[in-house]
């Protein structure tokens, strides 16, 4: 199990136990949770702990800002999308799709990073935004091709659908079609995705993207290319995010500019790295599990809640499920504050 870990262990006794609880709550989903909603949630927040944490490996582990990271989610997504909309249905397709997107989003990864990383770290942010947004408009302009503001609907290979039986009957009173195996095909890729960029941040080249966010400066001068180090980075980032992305499209089967591209993802990344903690990878599972539940199910518990206290002045109106933006910034707000270095920074000083 150590090995599994790269011998990265979460060094706090509430962080283990969260950890394998989220483990365990994922890994049994279709049976713990049954229900469509359920597994929609547990789906996304596997994917989102991959996109999560492959944005953390630029971010916390190399102290890059970039706005891109949902362009290459887009492209990986995209790039199975536009090939099983032209190509008979199958996991040859999905495949060639998945595998197109992941190297056109490793190798942009790297033109970007050569051509921008020696600027100042705000301008390179600068840089990737305007990168992701003329993306965005070319994605809409080519609506041969990607549909446009419409997106594209395509089908999946047939063993993946709820229409396929893997066996006739039901297991714990589950019945095992093809969604289920959707289901567990995104969970073992995330998890496999997961434990090579633990494998990543635990090695000699993790060590180094380590020194070059401390001291860049200082990385340079004892023989280390931070360029090359950075830019390496970014691309093994833009290209686990594109493999998220990729899963993201065989499970939802429909791609568009709002589910793939859209700034509200960039945004609800940067509050999942903030919420878990920068710099390290449990961050990512934290903040991908609360922040993916709170967006699904806090409108309901507000209703909840605003049903119970229906006797009392002003407080059902403030916890109408209306209002539940309003209570998810404050969550994000109160976080900040008393978890200034995450959920897991502070567990870990805790300890």
């Amino acid at each position: 199990m150590l090995a599994l870990i790269s011998n990265d262990r979460p060094r706090s006794i509430v962080l283990s136990i969260l950890f394998v609880g989220i483990l365990i709550g994922l890994a049994g989903a279709p049976f713990l949770f049954p229900g469509s909603r359920s597994l929609e949630t547990a789906a996304r927040i596997a994917v989102f702990i991959v996109l999560v944490a492959s944005y953390d490996l630029m971010l916390g582990y190399s102290g890059i800002v970039s706005f891109a990271h949902t362009m290459f989610f887009g492209i990986g997504a995209y790039g199975v999308a536009i090939a099983a909309h032209a190509l008979p249905p199958g996991f040859l397709t999905v495949t060639v799709g998945a595998l197109g997107g992941i190297a056109l989003s490793a190798v942009l990864a790297v033109v970007i990073g050569l051509l921008s990383l020696r600027v100042r770290a705000i301008f390179f942010a600068m840089i990737t935004l305007a990168i992701a947004s003329a993306f965005a408009v070319l994605v809409s302009q080519l609506s041969s091709m990607t549909g446009g503001e419409d997106g594209l609907n395509y089908a999946i290979p047939h063993a993946l659908t709820p229409a396929f039986k893997l066996i006739d009957g039901r297991v714990f009173g589950i019945r095992l079609d093809g969604k289920v195996m959707n289901y567990y095909l995104v969970f073992t890729v995330s998890l496999a995705l997961f434990l090579i960029m633990l494998r990543i941040v635990n090695s000699p080249f993790g060590s180094v993207l380590k020194a070059i966010r401390e001291n860049d400066f200082r990385a340079e001068a004892i023989g280390y290319r931070v360029v090359i180090y950075r830019t390496a980075v970014t691309s093994i980032s833009a290209a686990i995010a594109a493999a998220a992305g990729a899963l993201y499209a065989v499970w939802l089967r429909y791609v568009g500019p709002d589910t793939a591209l859209s700034m509200e993802i960039m945004i609800d990344v940067l509050l999942m790295v903030v919420i878990g903690g920068m710099g390290t990878m449990y961050g990512a599972v934290i903040g991908a599990t609360v922040f993916v539940l709170a967006q699904n199910y806090l409108q309901a518990l507000m209703g909840t809640v605003a049903g119970a206290l229906s006797g009392v002045p002003i407080l059902p109106n403030l916890f109408n499920p209306d209002r539940w933006l309003l209570w998810l910034g404050l969550l994000f707000v109160l976080s900040v504050y008393f978890f200034p270095t995450g959920v897991v920074g502070r567990l870990r000083r805790d300890d």
